[in-house]
């Protein structure tokens, strides 16, 4: 990010009050993809803002999504906002009746918690936890889990455009697509290939797909360019990036009247692989506990 354009960029704290309003624009609750969208629509920012990667490096998470999470988990400790397990966030009773904050005071209280937390911990929990309210910079700040980092590095760098394609056709088989078949014809328009999707086992619909092996945002031209090429040859096209597309582009994808595109960003693509258990294996630690009540009641 160049210091002119980070000097102007709002910082965590700033994005407190327009996420509030936010969610109460949503009825009081969203998705972080819905909360995300919303945010720059109420604040109308422009493409070169939601366009700037946090790290680029290392993530396909933008500067704007990240900054958010981190007023997402201020406002939480402070009381104003709660989540599910399926992150859906919630704006409490506390922000209903509170409807504008202060983030300053917000700061404040939430470090002061995190500080007499951390005096219930040990000297190395203590440390941590100083080290990572010192939120002056954000960019020092890692919130990216490192699987997802080792992926991306991967997904970008280590593996062919060909491999990329094998792995989108891997991963709409796993999801119920049938007769799915890469294509990558040059001068086809950004096709990759096409399947069938079946709903229900009552419904199918042709889909085409494009991936694109990316590190920036796929832009509104790129997704015209996408749906020129895929209509007459089926219901519906999706496409698949490691990286993120701006506003513009996910307007025209769900545009009214023009064929439907759904789009798939390198965050979604990484949480699917997970759950898919598709090269990213999740390992859970026994814990063995003895149940004395259970022994003396024999």
């Amino acid at each position: 990010m160049t210091t002119s354009l980070k000097n102007t960029f709002p910082t965590f704290d700033k994005l407190m009050n327009p996420l509030l309003s936010t969610l109460v624009a949503l009825g009081d609750s969203g998705s972080i993809e819905e909360i995300y969208e919303k945010v720059i629509e109420l604040e109308q920012f422009d493409e070169t803002i939601t366009s700037i990667l946090h790290n680029a490096e290392k993530s396909n998470q933008t500067e704007l999504s990240y900054r958010l999470a981190w007023a997402r988990t201020y406002l939480k400790k402070y009381g104003f906002l709660e989540n599910s397990s399926r992150g859906v966030w919630t704006i409490t009773q506390r922000a209903k009746e509170q409807t504008t904050i202060n983030p300053q005071q917000v700061v404040k209280a939430v470090r002061e918690i995190e500080k007499n937390n951390s005096k219930k911990t040990n000297a190395q929990s203590i440390q941590k936890e100083l080290e990572l309210l010192q939120l002056d910079d954000l960019n020092e700040i890692d919130e990216i889990l490192e699987w997802k980092d080792d992926l991306y590095l991967i997904l970008t760098q280590k593996i062919s455009p060909d491999a990329f394609e094998r792995l989108a056709q891997r991963l709409l088989r796993e999801c119920g697509f049938i007769q799915v078949e890469v294509t990558g014809k040059t001068g086809d328009g950004g096709i990759d290939g096409k399947g069938i999707a079946r709903i229900n086992g009552l419904m199918s619909f042709h889909v085409i797909f494009q991936c694109k092996k990316y590190q920036g945002s796929v832009s509104a031209s790129e997704i015209r360019d996408f749906r020129g090429a895929m209509v007459g040859r089926a219901d519906k096209g999706l496409f698949i990036t490691t990286g993120t597309f701006t506003s513009s582009a996910i307007k025209e994808a769900t545009r009214d009247g023009a064929p439907p595109i759904d789009l798939i960003d390198g965050e979604h693509l990484a949480e699917k692989l997970k759950e898919l258990q598709l090269g990213v294996k999740t390992e859970m630690v026994e814990k063995v506990t003895v149940d004395s009540d259970w022994f003396l009641s024999l």
